[in-house]
């Protein structure tokens, strides 16, 4: 009568023994950067992911205060940015300072929404670069966005705005959709008409 072989018998033959590699050889040098490659790029692809995300939130929000029709006027714009966005975390900060007991520190949360907004008024007391919505060009292509491919925005019209100057926009970013640049070529062409018929 033939043995008959057991489970156990037939899943140590098909299982792979792990190799092992002396500590200092080639091999285990090969598999050491193989594996701090493998965990940079996963890092990398964290870190994009995640910056992506809040870009996309940054130009969402600005998607939802676009106008149905026309466009904002650049006091409604500074309006948008002073009274909504950058007020937008105060009712948590709010939350977190009543729930805090007298005496004791500020929680992790509260901290990182003070620098938070602290950050972001800086940044809008400085130049805050935001899609242009008082160009009528920028708006009409703005509105056909779908809300998830951030490579979209870059081809809109994007100004720069302040808190220090409320009148001052520089375009940042001219835009580089065919309509966004056949309007500034035709804008271009106005303002030289203006300044001939004039002069």
């Amino acid at each position: 009568m033939a043995p008959t072989t057991t489970a156990k018998t037939d899943k140590s033959k098909t299982e792979k023994k792990e190799k092992l590699h002396h500590p200092s050889s080639r091999k285990a040098g090969q598999l050491a950067r193989h594996a701090l490659r493998k965990g940079k790029l996963g890092n990398l692809h964290t870190k994009r992911h995640a910056k992506q995300n809040s870009m996309v939130d940054f130009y969402s929000f600005f998607y939802h205060a676009c106008p149905e029709q026309g466009v904002l006027s650049l006091e409604e714009l500074h309006h948008i940015v002073r009274d909504v966005w950058l007020t937008r975390f105060d009712e948590e900060l709010e939350t977190e300072r009543a729930a805090r007991r007298k005496g004791r520190p500020k929680s992790v949360k509260e901290l990182k929404l003070e620098e938070n907004k602290l950050r972001e008024m800086e940044i809008y007391r400085t130049g805050m670069e935001v899609i242009d919505l008082t160009h009528p060009a920028t708006v009409e292509l703005f509105r056909r966005w779908d809300q998830k491919e951030v490579a979209f925005i870059q081809l809109l019209r994007f100004i720069r705005i302040c808190s220090t100057d409320p009148t001052l926009v520089v375009v940042s970013r001219p835009g580089k959709h065919q309509s966004i640049v056949a309007a500034a070529q035709k804008e271009e062409a106005d303002a030289m008409d203006v300044n001939e018929g004039t002069g």
